[in-house]
């Protein structure tokens, strides 16, 4: 189960930690975030592979909030998951 912690907030900064999943879950999120034009900075690391947690860096531009724009990312990410999902029930069905 994922467990969010809050490391560091700002008024247009957020680092916070994914604990129980991977860096590549986080990886996604950050590679969406990038698409947001509201976006400053999107980060993830994993700063040790077997002991440590990923983390989230988000810096946004202007009055815009990280919040918000994970919000974003996470409905454009869903939209994407249910296209590839009718995708390979096409396949399958071919």
């Amino acid at each position: 189960m994922m467990e969010l912690k809050t490391i560091k907030r700002d008024t247009n900064f957020l680092e916070i930690e994914l604990k129980g999943e991977s860096i590549g879950f986080v990886n996604l999120i950050k590679e969406e975030l990038w698409e947001d034009e509201n976006v400053d900075e999107a980060a993830c690391v994993k700063e040790h592979p077997y002991m440590a947690e990923p983390k989230l860096y988000i810096r946004m531009k202007g009055k815009n909030t990280p919040e918000a724009a994970i919000e974003r990312a996470i409905k454009r990410i869903q939209v994407k998951v249910k296209e590839l999902k009718g995708e390979f029930e096409r396949a399958l069905k071919s």
